[in-house]
């Protein structure tokens, strides 16, 4: 099997068995709050305004915050959303996902868990770190959680209040782009899961190949995209990623759109950036493929395809079964 149809079947192998891999690296994330670290004193925790108090020590718990005199901790509100990604000043949200933060050495990267991730129904590791990429957020860990389940959108505004309160302020419109990204991104995943051959590992690699097409074009072009070159760039990637069959023409409109307003923020710019999306396009390489290689080590790849050809067989079987049978009640 060559590199990419190993890697096609990583992502569909993946969909059958990341549940229960998110679920051993969400337990694994943690962030010690026994030690002060020195690059922000101390790590930030972030909690929807909607939690009760009770509700906030629950989720302290929840993201193994052990000391919480050892962090730093607020709330983010609908004001603070506001603010950050605009919207109607007037209204509300029920903002209950939250987030603690802690800022890496530099060259580390960005790296998410949910630690909930029966409480976070929609957004993946994957979007919060595609879309935190986009913000300008760079070597961080963030750990992600709620009391009770939510979609995680208010996570991505409490990640923004974290860098705030510690003196980093983010670019308003790379925030913006980064909250439409979640939302669109979010939204095709949730559009197409269940169907067959298609993983979110698909489309968020997808996501980070438009990426980095569009910033090679602006460097070699020395100007912004065009509208037909971001259709052509989404199309490829798409293929790329054995999605054409999936990914319907209005979503790739829904994307073409999005990148449209990208393009337009200096994140396309950014060799930060790059060095992320590098980080992540590895990691959602070699996560596939490491599910893939464990599973064919441990016999799981042979025995799922003996099991799909054994049931192949039996259908043959069975209709040939009934030919004959046909054929014999015509001769009588």
């Amino acid at each position: 099997m060559n590199k990419i149809k190993k890697i096609i079947a990583a992502f569909l192998l993946s969909a059958m068995l990341l549940p229960s891999v998110s679920t051993i690296a969400s337990a694994q994330g943690k962030i010690d709050t026994t030690v002060v670290n020195e690059r922000w004193g101390q790590p930030t925790f972030v909690y929807g305004e909607s939690l009760s108090e009770s509700e906030v020590k629950e989720t302290q718990r929840l993201l193994d915050i052990e000391n919480p005199e050892n962090v730093n901790s607020t709330s983010v509100t609908y004001k603070d959303l506001v603010n950050y990604i605009g919207g109607d000043p007037n209204g509300s949200s029920n903002m209950i996902s939250s987030v603690i933060v802690q800022k890496e050495n530099k060259g580390k990267g960005v790296d998410v868990v949910i630690k909930t991730p029966e409480n976070i129904t929609e957004v993946t590791k994957e979007q919060y770190r595609n879309a935190s990429i986009t913000a300008g957020v760079e070597d961080a860990t963030l750990i992600v959680g709620a009391v009770r389940k939510v979609t995680g959108e208010s996570a991505l505004t409490g990640i923004y209040k974290a860098f705030e309160v510690n003196g980093e302020k983010l670019d308003k419109d790379r925030m913006e782009a980064a909250q439409e990204e979640l939302e669109v991104v979010n939204e095709i995943n949730q559009k197409n899961e269940g169907k067959d051959n298609y993983t979110s590992p698909q489309l968020d690699n997808a996501i980070v190949e438009v990426k980095n097409k569009l910033s090679e074009i602006k460097q070699e072009n020395k100007e912004i995209p065009t509208k037909q070159e971001i259709t052509q760039v989404i199309n490829q990637a798409v293929e790329n990623n054995n999605l054409q069959n999936i990914v319907t023409g209005d979503q790739i409109n829904q994307l073409v759109i999005y990148f449209q307003q990208y393009v337009q923020t200096g994140a396309i710019d950014s060799e930060q950036v790059k060095q992320e999306l590098s980080k992540l396009s590895k990691d959602l390489v070699g996560t596939a493929s490491e599910i893939y290689d464990n599973a064919k080590q441990s016999g799981l790849v042979d025995q799922i395809v003996g099991f799909f050809r054994d049931l192949i067989d039996g259908f043959v079987n069975l209709i040939g079964g009934n030919n004959n049978g046909e054929n014999t009640n015509t001769n009588q």
